[in-house]
C-alpha cells in the first residue's frame, strides 16, 4: 500500500472504524488487560534480546496483522508499517510498544495518530520536510504523479529553507491540504498551455491516479461522459475540476442536504430546485457542484431527479454500524435479475422461519400481561352477585399469583407458542411480500399501499390466530372456575371440533385487519424517524419503534377484541350468550354500556405494544445475524459491506488474537489508503 493512498484510506476508515467498533453503547473499543496482551505478544514475538522478547517487522505485520503475506512482499512497505508501532525505531517491537499502540487504537483520532506515526520515522514526535519526502516518495501516488517537493505549498508548511518541523495537530491539517494540492498540481501538468482547461481523457487520468479513493466504480466508468456533460465538448475547466472534487469530498454533507429536503425519507425523489433550496438553508455547496451532482445521477440512472440510492452510488456510506458480527451470510442470487419463482419461494420460507422465532420470543415475553387482559375482558358487570372478581388489572395479576401460583400466569402458553409462531410468521412474511410487490423501482411505497400490505398480513394470519386464541382464552379463564380436574389444551380442541375452532372468526378479522393496517405503516415511519442520519437503527430504536406503533394499533381495535373474547369464551350459568358479532355488540352495549367495549384496553396496550416491539426487534436482528441475499428487499441494517474502493469489507478482525484496540487495527491501516489516498506497494522490489 502506498503511504499517500494508505493514509487517505485511514481517514475514510476512521469513520468506518469508529462506527464499526461501537459497542451497543456506542463507545470506542475497550482496552485489553495487560495479562491478555502479554500472552498474545509472546505468541508472535520470536526474537530474544538481552533476556527480553521482541517482535520483528515480519512478526508484527505478516504474523500478527496478517498483512503482506506473500513471500515477494515489499520489504520497504513492511518496515514502514512496523515502524508505526516501533516508536524507538530500532527495528524491534517491545511489549511496551505493542501495548502502547493498542491503547492508541482506542482513542477517537486513532486514524490520524496512526498516520502521523507512519511518517514520524525518527520517532521524535515531530515531522520535518526530509521525513515526509522519505515516506511519501515510497507511495504509489508519488510514483504515478511525482510532486514538486520544493513548491511554494511545501514552503508554507516547512519554511523556505525546509527546516521547520510540524507537530501532530499541524500534520493532520497538512495531510489533508497536501492531497488537495496533489490534484491541483496534476491539473497544471496536463494543462501544458496554461489555458485553464484539460481534456476529458486527462481529467479521467488525474481522477483515477490521484483521486481514486473517492471514486466508486459507477463514477469511474462515467468520468469521460461527466467531463463534457455541462460544458459541451470534451474539455474540463479548472473550476469544474475543483467543483467535481469538492462534491466527492463532501458527499456526506450532500446526503444530509437531501435528507433535510425530504424530511428524512430516503425514497423520495427531489428536483434540482428543491435540492438547491435545502442546500442554501444548510451549507455553502455551490450551484456548480449541484449541477455536477445531478449530471452524475442522470448518467447513472437516467432521471432528472435524485433519490438517496443515487447518492449511495456516487459515494457509499463511509461507515456502518452493527450489533454483532453475522453468524452466516449467503447469497442466493448474483443480482435481482436472477430472481425466479423458486428463489422467491425460498425467500418467503426464510422470512417465515425467522418470523416464527420472533413471534415465539415476543409472545413469551408478554404472556402474563395477555392472561390478565383476557380475564379482565371476560369479566361481566351487571346484576349478578359475585360477578366482579377483579377490581383492575393489577388486582387480577395479584389474585392469579396468590390463588394459582406464578405458573398460573402462563396458563395456555404451550398452545400459544404452537400457534403464535406461524401466526406472526405469516403476518411478517405477507407484509414484507406485499410491500415488495407494491413498491416502485426506487423503493417508494404510498401510504395507502402500506396500509393495504398490513391489512393483507392481518387477514392472512386469522387462519392461525382464531384457533390459537379460542384455545388460549378458554385455558386462561379456566383458573376462575373451581373444578376437580385440570383443563388441558387437547380437551378444549376436542370439545370445539374443527368448525368450533373458528368461532368468532369474523370478530377476529374485524380486529386483526385494522390492527395490522395501522401497526405496520406506523412502525415503518417511526423506525425511519428514529434512525440515525445514515438510516441505521440501533436495537433500542427498533424496540422503541415497535412498542410505539403498538399503542394506537392495539387501543383502537379493542372493541373488536372484546367482542371476539365474549364470543369465544364459554358462558357460565346465568351469563348472556351471543349469536354473532352484531348480536354481541348490541347486547354488550345494552347491558353494560359503551365503556364495556374498552375493557382491558390498558392491559391490551401493555401486552401488544411490548410484544410487537420484541417481535420486530427479534425479526430484524435475526435477519442481520443470519443474512441471506435473495435479490429482493434487504432487511434494514443488513448492509454491512462497504462497496467503495479500498475500504475493508469487515469492521472487526476475525483473528481471535486481535483484542481491545487491535480489533480495529486492520480497518485503521486500510483507512489510510481509502481516506488519504496514500497506498504503499504490497509486492515487488524495495522502492
Amino acid at each position: 500500500m502506498h503511504t499517500s493512498g494508505m493514509i487517505k484510506d485511514w481517514l475514510t476508515n476512521l469513520l468506518l472504524v469508529k462506527a464499526s467498533c461501537y459497542e451497543s453503547s456506542g463507545s470506542y473499543p475497550k482496552r485489553a488487560n495487560t495479562e491478555q496482551l502479554q500472552k498474545i505478544f509472546n505468541k508472535y514475538a520470536h526474537i530474544e534480546h538481552n533476556g527480553e522478547r521482541y517482535m520483528s517487522a515480519k512478526d508484527f505485520v505478516q504474523g500478527y496483522l496478517g498483512l503482506l503475506p506473500n513471500e515477494n512482499s515489499n520489504e520497504t512497505s513492511l518496515k514502514l508499517l512496523a515502524g508505526i508501532v516501533d516508536t524507538s525505531k530500532d527495528g524491534l517491537i517491545s511489549f511496551a510498544e505493542f501495548q502502547a499502540f493498542e491503547g492508541l487504537l482506542c482513542v477517537p483520532d486513532a486514524l490520524y495518530k496512526t498516520a502521523f506515526q507512519l511518517f514520524d520515522i525518527n520517532g521524535n514526535g515531530m515531522i520535518g520536510h526530509k521525513e515526509f519526502v522519505e515516506v511519501i516518495s515510497k507511495t504509489e501516488l508519488y510514483q504515478r504523479l511525482p510532486f514538486n517537493m520544493d513548491s511554494s505549498f511545501m514552503e508554507l508548511y516547512f519554511g523556505k529553507e525546509k527546516k521547520r518541523v510540524i507537530n501532530y495537530a499541524e500534520f493532520s491539517q497538512f495531510l489533508h491540504d497536501f492531497h488537495e494540492e496533489c490534484g491541483t498540481e496534476a491539473f497544471r501538468k496536463f494543462d501544458k498551455d496554461g489555458i485553464g482547461f484539460i481534456s476529458a481523457l486527462d481529467f479521467q487520468d488525474v481522477m483515477v491516479n490521484v483521486k481514486s479513493h473517492l471514486l466508486t466504480k459507477e463514477v469511474q466508468d462515467n468520468l469521460v461522459a461527466a467531463a463534457g456533460g455541462l460544458q459541451g465538448g470534451h474539455k474540463v475547466s479548472f473550476p469544474y475540476f475543483m467543483a467535481f472534487n469538492s462534491l466527492l469530498n463532501n458527499m456526506e454533507l450532500v446526503k444530509r442536504i437531501y435528507l433535510n429536503a425530504t424530511n428524512g425519507h430516503r425514497n423520495q425523489e427531489i428536483t434540482k430546485e428543491e435540492f438547491l433550496y435545502s442546500a442554501q438553508m444548510m451549507s455553502q455547496i455551490t450551484p456548480l457542484e449541484v449541477d455536477i451532482l445531478f449530471l452524475l445521477c442522470h448518467l447513472l440512472h437516467q432521471t432528472g431527479r435524485i433519490v438517496y440510492s443515487d447518492l449511495q452510488s456516487i459515494a457509499p456510506e463511509q461507515y456502518f454500524k452493527h450489533i454483532t458480527n453475522r453468524v452466516t451470510e449467503y447469497h442466493a442470487v448474483s443480482g435481482p435479475e436472477d430472481r425466479g419463482v423458486v428463489i422467491q419461494i425460498m425467500e418467503s420460507m426464510y422470512r417465515f422461519t425467522l418470523g416464527s422465532l420472533a413471534g415465539a420470543t415476543g409472545a413469551t415475553a408478554v404472556y402474563p400481561i395477555d392472561l390478565v387482559k383476557t380475564r379482565m375482558q371476560n369479566q361481566r358487570t351487571g346484576s349478578f352477585i359475585g360477578e366482579l372478581m377483579y377490581r383492575n388489572s393489577f388486582d387480577c395479576f395479584k389474585k392469579v399469583v396468590r390463588h394459582e401460583g406464578v405458573t398460573g400466569l402462563y396458563r395456555g402458553l404451550v398452545p400459544q407458542l404452537m400457534g403464535v409462531s406461524p401466526e406472526k410468521a405469516i403476518k411478517l412474511t405477507v407484509n414484507d411480500l406485499v410491500r415488495d410487490k407494491l413498491s416502485d423501482k426506487n423503493g417508494n411505497l404510498p401510504f395507502y399501499c402500506e396500509m393495504l400490505a398490513g391489512g393483507c398480513a392481518g387477514g392472512c394470519q386469522v387462519i392461525f390466530t382464531n384457533p390459537l386464541e379460542i384455545v388460549k382464552i378458554r385455558l386462561q379463564v379456566a383458573g376462575e372456575i373451581a373444578t376437580g380436574s385440570k383443563i388441558r389444551a387437547w380437551s378444549v380442541v376436542k370439545d370445539l371440533g374443527l368448525f368450533g375452532l373458528y368461532k368468532g372468526a369474523k370478530a377476529c378479522l374485524l380486529r386483526d385487519i385494522p390492527f395490522s393496517a395501522i401497526y405496520f405503516p406506523t412502525y415503518a415511519h417511526t423506525k425511519a424517524r428514529m434512525a440515525d442520519e445514515n438510516g441505521y437503527n440501533h436495537p433500542l430504536t427498533l424496540l422503541a419503534s415497535g412498542a410505539i406503533a403498538g399503542v394506537p394499533a392495539a387501543s383502537l381495535v379493542t372493541p373488536a377484541d372484546v367482542i371476539k373474547t365474549r364470543l369465544q369464551v364459554v358462558a357460565r350459568a346465568g351469563q348472556t350468550t351471543y349469536n354473532g358479532v352484531f348480536d354481541a355488540a348490541r347486547k354488550i352495549y345494552a347491558e353494560e354500556g359503551a365503556r364495556a367495549f374498552w375493557k382491558g384496553t390498558a392491559a391490551r396496550v401493555c401486552r401488544s405494544s411490548p410484544q410487537f416491539g420484541v417481535t420486530l426487534l427479534t425479526y430484524e436482528v435475526l435477519q442481520r445475524l443470519f443474512y441471506v441475499d435473495f435479490g429482493g428487499t434487504r432487511p434494514t441494517g443488513s448492509e454491512q459491506n462497504i462497496p467503495s474502493t479500498g475500504v475493508a469489507d469487515t469492521a472487526r478482525s476475525t483473528n481471535p488474537d486481535h483484542v481491545g484496540g487491535y480489533q480495529i487495527v486492520l480497518p485503521i491501516i486500510n483507512g489510510i489508503e481509502t481516506k488519504f489516498g496514500l497506498s504503499l506497494p504490497k509486492f515487488g522490489p524495495i522502492v
